[in-house]
């Protein structure tokens, strides 16, 4: 993972809502963007730029892809910036 391109996804507040929306389990696309006064194109946009980040995953079923967060590139960054704290990633 690329940390540059994590905070690049990171720094817009739409990209962080959908975070926040997916915290609650996978949803497709049309489910996001009913959240959102934008057009699908713009929310296929956001989703693409988290994607390539590593924060969601896609998983197709049938007909709809379904978005989720992947927790293993949160916990990097969780990681990361409790080394900068000086803690360990034992602490709680």
């Amino acid at each position: 993972m690329g940390f540059q391109e994590t905070f690049k996804a990171l720094s817009d507040p739409t990209r962080r809502e959908i975070l926040h929306i997916l915290r609650d389990g996978a949803k497709t696309a049309g489910e996001i963007g009913s959240h959102f006064s934008m057009t699908g194109a713009t929310i296929s946009h956001h989703l693409s730029v988290l994607r390539e980040a590593g924060l969601v995953i896609d998983d197709k079923r049938g007909k709809c892809i379904y978005y989720e967060l992947n927790l293993s590139v949160l916990d990097e960054i969780t990681g990361w910036i409790a080394g900068l704290r000086g803690e360990s990633s034992d602490e709680k």
